[in-house]
This record gives structure tokens, C-alpha cells and sequence, in this order.
């Protein structure tokens, strides 16, 4: 098993990277928030692995700190979530929003996410929201309210990306309770 890689950055794209270590090219699937964070070709990089067996496919998937791994191997432990799912959710939610969404159990929320339906994002909370409760929930991280929901049901619908939506809400203070006033700051952010 391949725990951890480190070496030289060949080539990045959203949803992998390769990584030459010793002179061996080794393609690591990773989330969006990795591939944001992880530099530039050419750059040193160290990424912790979780190596996916399959009867056909040996799979490398890699996250720049351990609580992206964490959690993306407690969410391929949830029957009928594979690697490309727990991916989509790790890219589609910055870990501790999905954490929180999971711990307040907000099935909702992960069924925004494309490829995650009603029924999936419900097993997930369901199997996970004792094992990812308030304990490793981010501190200062908020909680969603229903007009946050709306609010991000709303920007969704206008065309950005769930994480868009929720960097909007996240940065929206709390005082502002009335959901178009919440929307209108919202959309004033992204600078119109």
C-alpha cells in the first residue's frame, strides 16, 4: 500500500496529478481543493495517498492534509459510495462544510452537490453524523440556516457552483436574517 508521495510536480489537471518520484511518474486522482492548493508544475509536492484496489485498476488518490484523507476514506466505507463519489464530494464542499453538513444532518445540502443524489446524500449522513458530529466540526465554521439554504438554492440556480455559493454564505454576516437582503450581499460579492 502506498501511503504518502513526494516529488516533483509533472503535470497537474482538476482532477489529477502526476507526480515523478525517483524517476517514476505516478498518476494521482485528486480532489478540486488539492488541485488549487497543490502548486505549480515543476514544484515539490508531498501528498498523503489512499491506494484504491480494484480487480481491474490500481488507484492512487491523493489530499494534501489529513483530514481531506480521513474523510474521504470515511466516505468510501458507506456502502454505495465509491472513490468518484467521495471525490465529487470532497470537490463539490470544502471538507469542513461537508463535515458540518454531515454532523447537522443537512442531506439536503450534499444532494446539491452534481452526481450525489437524495437518496445517497441521506445514507451518508446517515451512516457518518455520529462519526463526523460537532466534535470535528471546525470551529467559528457556522451553521446553515434556512434562509443560507435559500440563499444557496438561489445562486445555484443563477449558475454558480455549490462552493461559490457557500464561500457567499460563509462570508455573510449574521445579523442579516432576511433571505433577499442575505441574497442581494451575496450577489454584491461576487461583484454584481
Amino acid at each position: 500500500m502506498i501511503a504518502q508521495v513526494r516529488g516533483r510536480l509533472l503535470r497537474k489537471e482538476p482532477q489529477e496529478a502526476i507526480v515523478d518520484v525517483g524517476g517514476v511518474g505516478y498518476r494521482v486522482v485528486i480532489p478540486l481543493s488539492t488541485f488549487y492548493r497543490i502548486g505549480e508544475p515543476g514544484d515539490e509536492v508531498t501528498l498523503l495517498t489512499h491506494t484504491h484496489v480494484r480487480e481491474d485498476a490500481l488507484a492512487l488518490f491523493g489530499f494534501l492534509t489529513a483530514a481531506e484523507q480521513a474523510l474521504f476514506e470515511r466516505l468510501i466505507a458507506v456502502s454505495g459510495v465509491g472513490p468518484k463519489l467521495a471525490l465529487a464530494l470532497l470537490s463539490g464542499m470544502a471538507p469542513d462544510s461537508l463535515r458540518l453538513a454531515i454532523g447537522q444532518d443537512q442531506p439536503d445540502v450534499l444532494a446539491r452537490i452534481p452526481g450525489i443524489g437524495k437518496k445517497t446524500a441521506q445514507k451518508i449522513v446517515l451512516d457518518l453524523k455520529d462519526k463526523v458530529g460537532p466534535v470535528e466540526v471546525a470551529e467559528g465554521l457556522a451553521a446553515l440556516t434556512e434562509a443560507d439554504a435559500a440563499v444557496i438554492d438561489a445562486l445555484t440556480a443563477l449558475g454558480y457552483s455549490i462552493v461559490e455559493a457557500q464561500r457567499a454564505v460563509q462570508g455573510l454576516p449574521r445579523d442579516v436574517t432576511d433571505v433577499e437582503d442575505r441574497l442581494r450581499r451575496a450577489l454584491a460579492s461576487f461583484g454584481g
